[in-house]
């Protein structure tokens, strides 16, 4: 089932700056089958549910390597099962009422 997930992992314990928590999880993120889009206060992830969720496993496994003894995560996720829906078509639909 193809799943889109708007991910937040918040490392707690080191600090105030969580950039480089943040890049090492995308980089976590990029591998092939997971399209991804960074925004100011997460990622959103599209692709197979066991996918992105292996992938989401990675990152804690990723931040707690990195030294980080708690991780606080919030995902908002939705599915469908009448048709397809990327994150672009998601977007693109909002856009396209704005304009109207």
């Amino acid at each position: 089932m193809k799943v889109i997930v708007d991910l937040t992992i918040v490392p707690i314990g080191v600090g105030v700056s969580l950039s480089s928590y943040v890049a090492a999880c995308e980089a976590v993120l990029s591998r092939p089958g997971l399209k991804t889009s960074l925004h100011a206060n997460g990622t959103n992830i599209e692709g197979e549910w066991d996918d992105v969720f292996a992938a989401i496993k990675a990152c804690h496994e990723k931040v707690h390597g990195m030294g980080a003894p708690r991780i606080h995560t919030n995902i908002k996720l939705g599915t469908r099962t009448d048709r397809e829906q990327s994150l672009e078509d998601k977007v693109n639909s909002v856009v396209a009422k704005q304009q109207n």
